[in-house]
């Protein structure tokens, strides 16, 4: 009997002295300094509603896995917290519990565990849960609770009063926006996840220097979105706003950094990669720009997720010695 097996098993494959856990786990202390600025300006809504996802979503997973795949869960592997996680940054602090629980049964009942489990889905969960719950319930999904600068920790919840975020008010013609510095620190409203463009920057400088994501992905889909924009501004800039304030609105900066580079829905190469990440960046000022939608990244995301198999396909890495 051979000693050494050749084991076999659907991606992510990582080597070295990585694991799929340490990458998840990893993914996840990135994500400390937005979930404490979410804290900060949304107090015990951000609790209620990351603490419901995660635990909804890690519940999920074991619960199929254990009754109705008959295998031995893997929640341990931090994947299911991940996407729970990444889920409730993708959703307003006052949507109620039971909607929130719909999410998370869709992105891992439906987007992840229906394909096979983790290395299987074809597209990003907790982004699949985010765009269901958006069609599902429009209203509830576009429903902003305002920022108070000065409340640290704010204890309203579904009572919180509410407001446009600023991709909205740009969609509606609104003059009047928050400064660059509130984009930047969060001082304005949106999803959990979203507001705060420095605090997910501190993320990807994490993420960059523990080698577990590449600079490929959210550059290219930034520079995409910063020169079609910035374009369409020089063209008609009483129309279209400034390519600055597109970057650091709305989900792109979330989207670009930690929901584009799932390992398991992003290109294997470098080039499949960049080309992945322009098509994003393009559909995503396409849909900001012209489309119904104020926001444009998750739908645009989970479009290059469906086409990653054709760019796998295409653009692949020369065989050793090929010239």
């Amino acid at each position: 009997m051979m000693e050494n097996s050749l084991y076999v098993s659907p991606s992510p494959h990582i080597h070295g002295g990585d694991s799929i856990s340490k990458n998840m786990y990893g993914v996840l202390i990135a994500l400390i300094p937005a979930f404490l600025v979410s804290l900060y300006y949304f107090g015990l809504g951000a609790l209620i509603v990351t603490l419901v996802s995660v635990v909804s979503c890690v519940l999920f997973e074991y619960l199929i896995q254990k009754f109705i795949m008959k295998k031995e869960p893997t929640i341990t592997d931090g994947s299911a917290m991940l996407t729970g996680v990444l889920l409730a940054f993708n959703l307003p602090s006052n949507l109620p519990v039971w909607i929130i629980i719909l999410g998370a049964l869709f992105a891992i009942g439906v987007a992840k565990m229906s394909f096979g489990g983790l290395g299987n889905n074809i597209v990003n969960p907790a982004l699949a849960g985010r765009v269901f719950l958006l069609i599902s319930f429009p209203a509830q999904m576009t429903t902003w609770p305002l920022v108070d600068a000065t409340a640290a920790f704010p204890l309203t919840y579904t009572d919180a009063e509410t407001g446009a975020t600023v991709l909205s008010l740009l969609n509606e013609g609104v003059k009047e926006l928050p400064s660059y510095t509130s984009l930047l620190i969060g001082c304005h409203g949106g999803s959990l996840g979203e507001v705060s463009a420095v605090a997910l920057l501190l993320g990807f400088a994490y993420m960059l220097w523990k080698k577990i994501i590449t600079w490929h992905i959210p550059v290219t889909m930034i520079v995409t979105v910063f020169v079609f924009t910035g374009i369409m501004h020089l063209v008609n800039p009483e129309v279209y706003a400034s390519p600055f304030l597109h970057i650091l609105s709305g989900g792109l900066m979330l989207g670009a950094i930690f929901m584009a580079t799932d390992y398991v829905t992003s290109p294997m190469t470098k080039k499949g990669m960049v080309i992945y990440a322009i098509g994003i960046g393009l559909l995503t000022s396409i849909i900001r720009l012209f489309g119904s939608y104020p926001e444009g990244v998750s739908f645009a995301i989970l479009i290059m997720n469906l086409l990653t198999p054709l760019i796998n396909m295409y653009v692949k890495p020369k065989h050793f010695g090929e010239k």
